[in-house]
């Protein structure tokens, strides 16, 4: 989708993904190694009980089921930020739904503009676990 073809309000929702143990785990220990998601014993005794999913991953792993809906396309031509604030722990099992509505649109020039979401991520029970909020450059369509 061009620049001009983006309506603020529209939005996408992506398919449920199920976060898996193992995946969280591997993640954890390559890029987030704190106590809270790499080792059990240690998370048993913190306030959530068990181990909990690194919040950059929570988003990625939604992420992905987004990037299938393809909304921008060929227009996309960078990523330009993203803010994230976690709201509620995400555990193996949880099964995750994204919603991305357009919140903003802003011309740069005649050839680009930037395109804002923000995007809700729910768990299995309907509660919000992440927010975001992403700039992304889009094309406009050609003179």
């Amino acid at each position: 989708m061009y620049f001009e073809e983006f309506k603020t309000g529209m939005f996408v929702e992506t398919e449920p993904v199920v976060i898996e143990e193992e995946k969280m785990l591997a993640f954890a220990r390559e890029y987030d190694w704190l106590p809270i998601h790499t080792d059990p014993e240690y998370a048993a005794k913190t306030h959530f009980g068990k181990l909990i999913a690194p919040g950059v991953f929570t988003y990625m792993a939604v992420w992905t089921k987004y990037l299938k809906v393809d909304m921008v396309g060929d227009a996309l031509l960078v990523g330009k930020s993203t803010k994230m604030e976690w709201l509620k722990p995400v555990y193996a099992g949880d099964v995750l739904v994204g919603r991305m509505t357009v919140t903003k649109l802003t011309r740069r020039s005649q050839r680009n503009g930037i395109v804002e979401t923000g995007t809700e991520i729910r768990n299995q029970h309907g509660e919000i676990v992440l927010k975001a909020v992403t700039e992304a450059v889009v094309k406009c369509r050609p003179q």
